[in-house]
């Protein structure tokens, strides 16, 4: 057995038992959903940060960066724009009525301005996409495993997956919160060792520009339309993630959650250079790989130190495993809070719904691992998320926190016309979508346009 191997099994097992620790003090609902409305600055930017950088971060940027060069860092730069947008202007607002309302979920907020029908749509659309956001961090957690011990995806999966579920399953948000900070720790300090001697092993930042199997614009940052393309799946999706608003409910004030996830938000840009740096290293390095997704694990396997590659290794399998516990999250809380306790059993107890929120989070990662074994990329299975969460989420959500004259007709039909523009134009135009406008581009539009649609009638009738 080598030795990052070890060094890999040792501290999957230290974030196990940390999180079994910290589970005991999980007294109900609220400590589980919320972590009890108390985490300070410090840990809401560790479990929101650590929460952000997960597969698609890290394997999946590499993986873009090894295609398209630099233009990769608007995969996580997007993502920090749109947590600067969730702590300074979406998220106080929701905090205040979470505090006043003593919501738990989005879909609590979502039942308050818009009714249970709502709610229960926005549920079940969700638990039926989120396995595909876990597949991608299974599937990069697995790539690590592959790139260290040689071990089949399917291997590598089912362990990355038992670890997340153990801790996550003993203490919810509270677990996660300070699992995410030890994470957190590890993570930063992995990528920023290994990205400088990555880019050195390649023959430096000059030999980006000198290969000559390399893109002409590979050293370009802004590549026009793709870049577009990026910040308008991401941005919208990271303002209104169900997972990262239940986060910020669990802060103890507004000034906790505007500290807190604005410098998450400014961390994950600065983050965003660090793995395309390593992707584009691997194309130099590596110009043949037969899968993306081993740009990064092979490099830091091949070409590092081997105390900097473990821990830089250590670094990406906690961010698979972090992301992947904030995704169990939204699992539990969608099928627990909002379908079962709303729509099934409404006088049940809190022992009731933590044993329910428990058993989807088991159930979604079984459904997230056989996901993993079929999709080819993290990409791929990352995109079918954020897609549906930016055109189902985004303009209701944004119009609650302004409009007290809209109701359900519109968010309903807001919903529909996103959805059902997105999927038609994926299905006649394929990815690239129409004019260079993605698929979910043209259903968050139509999307609002929907909404705009139907206030407009219900205004003139009331007039």
């Amino acid at each position: 057995m080598n030795l990052q191997l070890v060094l890999l099994a040792v501290y999957s097992v230290a974030l196990v038992a940390i999180g079994l620790w910290v589970g005991r003090l999980v007294k109900g609902a609220s400590d589980f959903f919320v972590a009890g409305r108390r985490l300070p600055a410090f840990l809401v930017f560790a479990t929101v940060l650590a929460a952000n950088i997960g597969a698609g971060s890290t394997v999946g940027a590499a993986s873009i960066g090894y295609q398209e060069g630099l233009g990769a860092w608007w995969w996580n730069g997007s993502a920090g724009i749109g947590s600067l947008v969730l702590a300074l202007w979406v998220g106080p607002g929701i905090w205040r009525e979470a505090r006043r309302h003593g919501f738990l979920t989005l879909g609590d907020f979502l039942e308050q301005r818009y009714g249970r029908g709502v709610r229960g749509a926005v549920g079940l659309l969700l638990w039926l996409v989120t396995p595909f956001i876990l597949a991608g961090q299974i599937i990069g957690a697995a790539s690590i495993l592959h790139a260290v011990a040689g071990v089949s995806r399917g291997v590598g999966a089912t362990i990355a997956m038992a670890v997340t579920l153990v801790y996550f399953v003993a203490g919810g948000l509270l677990s996660s919160a300070w699992v995410n900070l030890v994470q957190l720790v590890v993570l930063l300090a992995g990528f920023l060792a290994g990205a400088p001697l990555a880019v050195s092993a390649a023959g430096g930042i000059e030999a980006f520009s000198t290969a000559g199997h390399l893109p002409p614009d590979f050293t370009t940052m802004w590549q026009g339309r793709a870049s577009i393309t990026w910040l308008a799946l991401l941005g919208p999706a990271f303002i209104v993630s169900p997972g990262l608003i239940q986060k910020a409910y669990g802060a103890v004030d507004e000034r906790a959650l505007r500290l807190g996830i604005g410098a998450a938000g400014v961390a994950l840009m600065l983050f965003g250079f660090l793995p395309p740096l390593i992707g584009m290293a691997a194309r130099v390095l590596y110009p043949e790989l037969p899968n993306v997704d081993l740009a990064l694990p092979t490099v830091l396997v091949n070409d590092l130190p081997p105390t900097v590659g473990s821990l830089a290794l250590a670094a990406v399998l906690s961010a698979e495993i972090s992301s992947a516990d904030a995704i169990l999250f939204m699992l539990a809380t969608s099928l627990s809070q909002d379908l079962y306790r709303r729509f099934v059993r409404p006088d049940s107890t809190d022992r009731t719904v933590l044993r329910v929120a428990r058993g989807a989070a088991v159930a979604g990662g079984g459904v997230a691992l056989l996901l993993a074994l079929v999709l080819p990329t993290v990409v791929d299975a990352l995109k079918v998320f954020y897609s549906v969460l930016t055109v189902v989420l985004c303009v209701p959500v944004v119009a609650a926190l302004h409009s007290r004259k809209v109701g359900r007709p519109e968010a309903l039909t807001s919903i529909a016309a996103g959805l059902s523009v997105m999927v038609l134009v994926a299905l006649v135009a394929g990815p690239a979508g129409i004019g260079g406008w993605s698929p979910a581009l043209v259903g968050l539009v139509a999307s609002a346009v929907g909404f705009a649609a139907v206030a407009s009638v219900a205004k003139r009738g009331d007039a």
